[in-house]
């Protein structure tokens, strides 16, 4: 096993291990975080059904000039949760994948809950 192929594998672990504590539902959503070296995604998602009911990306949102990827994760987060208001959408559970809870996803995190979104 090649560096590369252990490093996919403690990924995919870490995700695993938190998503196996957290599931999401109609009324209360999984909010699903992906971050890239160029941007930060985020998602609600029912997963009894197995669809999701809401999602941002940060390159579809306005960043207002040269914003740093802090200021990004959290603007996403408030049109996330901007948009899930709108779905009738006021409680999730927060799924942070392989990420610490740290940085861009924390400042995910805080923008969605400075926007309404309670978890």
């Amino acid at each position: 096993m090649d560096a590369l192929e252990r490093k996919q594998r403690a990924r995919r672990r870490r995700a695993l291990r938190v998503r196996s504590k957290v599931r999401g539902t109609a009324d209360k959503p999984r909010l699903s975080v992906f971050r890239s070296n160029r941007g930060i995604y985020a998602q609600l998602i029912d997963d009894r059904s197995g669809r999701t009911l809401v999602s941002v990306a940060s390159a579809h949102v306005e960043s207002g000039g040269a914003a740093s990827k802090k200021e990004q994760a959290e603007k996403v987060g408030a049109v996330l949760a901007e948009r899930a208001k709108l779905a009738g959408i006021e409680k999730a559970v927060f799924d942070r994948g392989p990420y610490l809870y740290h940085g861009r996803v924390k400042a995910l995190a805080d923008g969605a809950r400075s926007g309404g979104l309670d978890f």
